[in-house]
C-alpha cells in the first residue's frame, strides 16, 4: 500500500530478501531480514528505493504488515498495473535480494497494544495491511472487531490467517463485498447498518482505525462520526495510486 514519504532524521539501511508469500493474484508479502532494525509500531510505514545500474532510484513508501519481530519485517505489496516499483517488487524479488529502507515512520495512525479499550478496524482493500499489523501485535488479547471491504473472495489478504486468528482469538471479522461475493452473500459497499451490526456501539468508546482509499475512508469515518463515535479517536490512513 503506497502512501507519500514523510521527512525525518532517519537512515537508510540494506534488507534483504529472506521469503516471499502470494497473497492474492496481485499481492505479495516480502518477509525481509533487516539488520539494526530499531522496532516499529503497528500502523507505521517505510519507505523503500529501487536504485538502477544507470544510477536512476526511485522511492515508494509501504505499510508494515507484521508486529515487531527483531530484525525481521514483512511488507504486503498490492501490484498496480503500471506502476514503476510494484510490479518488481511482486514479481521480480527473490531470496537473497537487497533493497534499500528507511523507517519506521508514522506516529498518528499507531495503535498502543498496551490499551485495554476494544478496538474496531475498518479496512477497504489493501488497507488491511496496517490494520493487520494491529491485530498480529494483539498479545493481550483485545477484543477487535475488523470490517473488511474487499471486491471479490478472490482479493482477500491474509485470508487464511485472519479465519484462525477469528477461532481461537477474540477477533470478530465481517467481510464486505463490493463486486463479487459468495453464494447467498449480498454485493454492497460501506453503509451506516454495517457498521452499527458489525462494529462497536459509541459508548464501547473503542481505539477506530480506518484504512484504505481515499473515497472509502471518507465514507467510513463520516459514518462512524454520525453515529456518535468520538472523532478524535477515529484515526484514519489513505492511500492511492503514485504517479
Amino acid at each position: 500500500m503506497a502512501r507519500a514519504a514523510v521527512p525525518g532524521r532517519l537512515i537508510w539501511r540494506v534488507a534483504t530478501v529472506d521469503a516471499t508469500k502470494d497473497e492474492s493474484a496481485t499481492a505479495r508479502t516480502l518477509i525481509l531480514d533487516v539488520p539494526g532494525w530499531p522496532g516499529h509500531l503497528a500502523g507505521q510505514h517505510v519507505d523503500v528505493k529501487l536504485t538502477a545500474e544507470d544510477g536512476y532510484s526511485v522511492e515508494r513508501s509501504y505499510s508494515i504488515a507484521s508486529a515487531q519481530d527483531g530484525s525481521r519485517l514483512e511488507l504486503t505489496v498490492q501490484r498496480i498495473g503500471d506502476g514503476e516499483v510494484s510490479p518488481y517488487l511482486t514479481e521480480d524479488l527473490r531470496h537473497g535480494d537487497k533493497l534499500e529502507l528507511r523507517g519506521p515512520i508514522g506516529g498518528w495512525f499507531v495503535w498502543d497494544p498496551s490499551s485495554t479499550a476494544p478496538v474496531l478496524l475498518v479496512a477497504g482493500g489493501s488497507g488491511v495491511v496496517p490494520l493487520m499489523a494491529m491485530i498480529r501485535a494483539d498479545k493481550d488479547k483485545v477484543p477487535v472487531r475488523l470490517i473488511y471491504s474487499v471486491r471479490s473472495p478472490a482479493d482477500v489478504l491474509y485470508g487464511p490467517e485472519l479465519s484462525e486468528r477469528a477461532r481461537v482469538s477474540p477477533l470478530t471479522l465481517t467481510y464486505l463485498y463490493t463486486r463479487a461475493a459468495p453464494a447467498g452473500m449480498p454485493v454492497g459497499r460501506i453503509n451506516a447498518d454495517i457498521l452499527a451490526a458489525a462494529g462497536w456501539p459509541p459508548d464501547s468508546k473503542p481505539a477506530v482505525f480506518v484504512c484504505g482509499p481515499t473515497g472509502f475512508v471518507e465514507a467510513a469515518a463520516n459514518l462512524l462520526v454520525a453515529a456518535g463515535h468520538d472523532p478524535a479517536a477515529v484515526k484514519t490512513e489513505r492511500f492511492g495510486p503514485t504517479s
